[in-house]
């Protein structure tokens, strides 16, 4: 027990002073000159700085934003919920846990997997161009691009946790004559639950933070306006509606705190 205490804190050790050796080598590489400040930047800063004490707060501005924030958190409650499906459907393939043979558990694991850490590595902006092509700039366009990326981080998750369940109760389950299906059915999926769960409400949280940037799109919601009024260099509004944004994040985290308490 101890020999592997100090192994794993060797390992840990090694990996940081590679990392901090990487971070300072590449220190080498950056073109400092590009950080001059522009002439005017220190100006502006003070006028965005400024607006903060002078948010607009008139109600028509206010049914403005609230319209914003309502349409941004529909359209992340849609792409989570898609991206929910398809990450549950891809973690129990990608966790191996339906497969029986050693050699097909081996492939299906490294099929999958590599399948999602294609969808994942392609950021949204990128997958919200791409499909925008196909089915045009629309609001479908950016709930399916937002649903593809966030659905493979969640499957590549949830086969973890699927696979980190503790194998007493799998054991039983397959010494009763249980098939793989049953197994994952009422052993693993039971067992992970509660976790799964609250990773994915962290993913809605960062889902409505993408949703918010998607405004090229056609999700005219929070990133529109602000795209708007920065536009038109209003930045009491701009900072009226990121706390607009900062509230419906906050609200999502209470309700996904007292959800998980539910379940506990």
């Amino acid at each position: 027990m101890i020999s592997r205490k100090v192994i794993s804190l060797g390992s840990r050790t090694i990996t940081s002073l590679i990392l901090c050796a990487t971070f300072v080598f590449s220190l080498a590489f950056v073109d400092w000159s590009d950080l001059t400040p522009h002439g005017g930047g220190a100006t502006m800063l003070e006028v965005m700085l400024r607006e903060i004490i002078s948010l607009e707060l008139s109600s028509e501005f206010v049914k403005v934003s609230l319209r914003a924030s309502f349409i941004t958190l529909s359209y992340a409650l849609c792409s989570i919920s898609l991206a929910i499906i398809f990450g549950l459907i891809g973690g129990i393939l990608a966790s191996g846990g339906l497969f029986s043979g050693f050699l097909a558990k081996v492939l299906g694991i490294s099929l999958f997997r590599a399948l999602l850490a294609i969808l994942r590595s392609i950021h949204e902006l990128i997958w919200a161009w791409l499909i925008a092509v196909s089915l045009g700039f629309s609001p479908i366009s950016g709930v399916i691009a937002l649903a593809i990326p966030y659905g493979a981080i969640l499957a590549r998750v949830y086969a973890d946790f699927l696979n980190d369940v503790p194998q007493a109760p799998l054991s039983a389950l397959r010494s009763s004559g249980a098939s793989s299906f049953q197994t994952m059915l009422y052993g693993r999926l039971p067992q992970a639950a509660r976790e799964m769960f609250s990773y994915g409400f962290y993913r809605f949280e960062c889902c409505v933070r993408s949703a918010s940037v998607l405004s090229f799109i056609g999700l005219q919601g929070l990133g529109y306006q602000i795209g708007v009024s920065l536009d038109d260099l209003k930045f009491g509004e701009v900072w009226t509606l990121l706390a607009f944004l900062i509230g419906l994040i906050v609200l999502i985290d209470y309700w996904g705190s007292l959800l998980r308490r539910s379940l506990s």
